[in-house]
């Protein structure tokens, strides 16, 4: 409260003009605003009442709107960056007690355009300083450096820390000096012999594909982690796509997808370590990872000081709705996601981190990188599929922290006992929406919250996620919000977003349902070769997510659905995975085991569009009708077909396989309006 501000503080006030704002004295404030702006002064407001504690952008107070409109001056927005982190920032959940960076950080100031006392309401000035936000997030000198060159002084900077624990057998430690050492003695050999800018890796989450990722970057070429999960077809237009001549896999592997389409050039990772010379080629690297400074060590490799916009990485999609599509994603996509994940309390540099995600998916390919940019430790198992040996692994290794989609967590759920999830304080979902029963169930079997998230390959791929509330560790401390269960949390730093109509794409506010539109610096350039597919994924320079979903006034984001799940049925948006919630409850379908309902919209000469059901379980057209009648489903919405599976196409990467779901209730629904004709 006023009245109790320490003496200094209130001479200090007095001196640089500040007006102290506390609850007792609002009004007073305010009109000592107003005054001072009706006498040509500037006023600087922090509309958020209070330092953010989470690093994000929190909710804004009123006070401006009045203050504005009273005193009738414009509104001019304004952006920093850079200050979060710092010893006068609430990172690390502390102020002051922490210790000072030791390199000098740029800061970047964006100033806006001043907005009219009547237009500036609360969503106009929050949307005004996001995009600002976003700008000067994006100026940031980090962000043109070379991944490789980043990585590769990150380790070098600590090569007796161990790094990733390789549970694929026997649990088997890599210090950092051991995983430099090998990716930069194999990267010599993949710059000598590997032809072509691009280099295939078909390796699961391991020591060896690390190394084998980092050799590929360090060597100034491309990593593509191709998806061994998906069909030949899917895979030879990727393979072609990215004009892929040499693949680096395991012999295991071969074993594992024989038929897999593997190139002429095709290599064992154990055995490309051995032509170049084995131990004897990688001693001298890690004698100089642990001699030299880090920027000589990098200057070795000789890669280049930028790579900005370049092609860091390729990952194609999973084609769950389509053709793969290859997005490339650049040096300045990934080091800007990196940051933006770094920035959040919610993982810390002493995190020990479960990578079992496959890298050719998105969020186990930046499981790869960023830990080794974070200083984390990562322990891999090979498969998302082994769920004892993930149970297994989180307890002998004291996990803290699980990125995982829906499909891996059910698994968990029913084999885990408590006290071998003990260890975990952070979970993160993704890939695909948290069935709140899933959330529910876990959240009582082990005490675990579960904080959903939200990306997309095309954004590197994080865009938004809850983190735990922060702890109110001062007595002026109010309650700020990380987590809102139903949402995928707020936008991570240096990310912003528009809401588009799904049919006239106008913009609408925030607070409506409609199409998310991103743009940040993670966000990617288009797809490899394809002009008018990445025309057609952005609008207006913002890219078109195709995710349906809406923000509350704090910024959390919740995701409706894709648009692709909706049909338009009589005029009507239908959203499928409504449909889908209504039968699992109807049916009383275990939360904890796999997929039974998918609604697939089809194409119906008569009426445009039909609904289908693919499901495992046992009922016909009038029990479903009855069941979902009981539970006040519209009748527009109940599907008129059946199709009966003995489960759910699933792809690796955990989500529903929608492009053979697809093929299967079109040729289903053609089969029936030809029988009935």
């Amino acid at each position: 409260r006023a009245t109790q501000i320490h003496w200094f503080f209130r001479l200090v006030y007095k001196l640089s003009g500040t007006v102290p704002v506390a609850e007792n004295n609002v009004l007073e404030s305010t009109r000592a605003a107003i005054a001072a702006l009706r006498a040509g002064e500037y006023v600087l407001m922090f509309p958020e009442g209070g330092i953010s504690r989470t690093g994000q952008l929190m909710g804004l107070k009123r006070h401006f709107e009045v203050i504005a409109e009273k005193a009738s001056v414009p509104v001019v927005p304004v952006a920093h960056d850079g200050i979060w982190g710092s010893v006068f920032s609430f990172s690390a959940n502390r102020v002051l007690r922490k210790s000072p960076r030791v390199m000098r950080t740029p800061v970047s100031v964006v100033w806006g355009r001043p907005i009219p006392p009547n237009e500036a309401t609360v969503a106009r000035v929050r949307r005004e300083l996001l995009d600002l936000g976003a700008e000067a997030f994006a100026q940031r000198p980090y962000l043109k450096r070379y991944l490789g060159q980043v990585i590769a002084r990150s380790l070098a900077r600590r090569p007796w820390k161990l790094e990733v624990t390789d549970r694929t057998a026997a649990p088997t430690p890599y210090r950092a000096g051991k995983l430099l050492a090998a990716a930069s003695a194999l990267s010599r050999h993949i710059r000598k012999t590997c032809p072509g800018q691009r280099v295939g890796i078909v390796l699961p989450p391991c020591a060896g594909g690390t190394i084998a990722n980092l050799a590929v970057i360090f060597a100034g070429k491309v990593p593509v982690n191709l998806n061994f999960t998906a069909g030949r077809a899917a895979l030879e237009a990727s393979i072609r796509i990215a004009g892929l001549k040499t693949i680096l896999t395991a012999a295991a592997m071969r074993e594992k997808v024989p038929d897999f389409p593997w190139t002429a050039d095709t290599r064992d990772l154990r055995e490309e370590l051995i032509r170049m010379g084995g131990a004897r080629a990688v001693l001298p690297w890690l004698a100089a990872a642990w001699l030299l400074p880090n920027q000589l060590y990098s200057a070795l490799l000789k890669m280049p000081g930028q790579g900005g916009d370049a092609e860091a990485a390729l990952l194609f999609t999973s084609g769950s709705s389509g053709e793969p599509k290859g997005v490339s994603l650049s040096h300045r996509n990934i080091l800007a996601n990196c940051l933006q994940i770094a920035s959040m309390i919610i993982v810390p540099p002493n995190a020990v981190i479960l990578g079992f995600l496959p890298t050719f998916h998105s969020f186990g390919f930046i499981l790869t990188i960023f830990p080794l940019l974070r200083g984390c430790r990562v322990v891999t198992v090979p498969s998302p599929l082994d769920t004892r040996k993930i149970i297994d692994a989180i307890r002998d290794e004291k996990i803290t922290t699980m990125v995982a989609a829906p499909t891996f967590l059910r698994p968990i759920l029913k084999k885990a006992e408590r006290h071998e999830l003990a260890s975990l304080n952070v979970i993160v979902s993704g890939a695909e929406r948290m069935p709140l029963d899933v959330h529910d169930s876990f959240v009582a079997a082990f005490g675990h919250e579960i904080m959903q998230g939200y990306g997309l390959t095309e954004t590197s791929p994080v865009c938004a996620v809850n983190q735990p509330d922060p702890e109110i560790t001062g007595p002026g401390h109010r309650y700020q919000p990380g987590n809102l269960l139903g949402s995928v949390g707020r936008m991570l730093p240096g990310i912003t977003a528009r809401v588009l109509d799904p049919d006239t794409r106008a913009e609408l506010p925030e607070t409506e349902t409609g199409i998310i539109c991103l743009r940040g610096a993670n966000v990617f350039g288009g797809y490899l070769h394809s002009p008018g597919q990445t025309a057609g994924a952005f609008e207006r320079a913002w890219f078109v997510t195709g995710d349906l979903g809406r923000f509350d006034p704090d910024g959390f984001l919740f995701i409706e659905g894709r648009l692709s799940r909706f049909s338009k049925l009589a005029g009507e948006m239908v959203p499928h995975e409504t449909i889908e919630a209504r039968i699992n409850e109807a049916f009383a379908v275990d939360p904890t085991g796999p997929a039974a309902a998918i609604v697939v919209g089809v194409t119906d000469a008569a009426k445009g569009e039909a609904l289908v059901l693919l499901t495992t379980l046992d009922t016909t057209l009038a029990r479903l009708r009855e069941k979902l009648a009981a539970l006040g489903l519209p009748n527009l919405w109940v599907p008129r077909e059946i199709i009966r599976v003995p489960q759910i196409p699933v792809l690796g990467s955990g989500k529903i396989d929608m492009k053979t779901c697809k093929e299967l209730a079109a040729a289903h629904h053609a089969a029936h309006t030809a029988k009935t004709a």
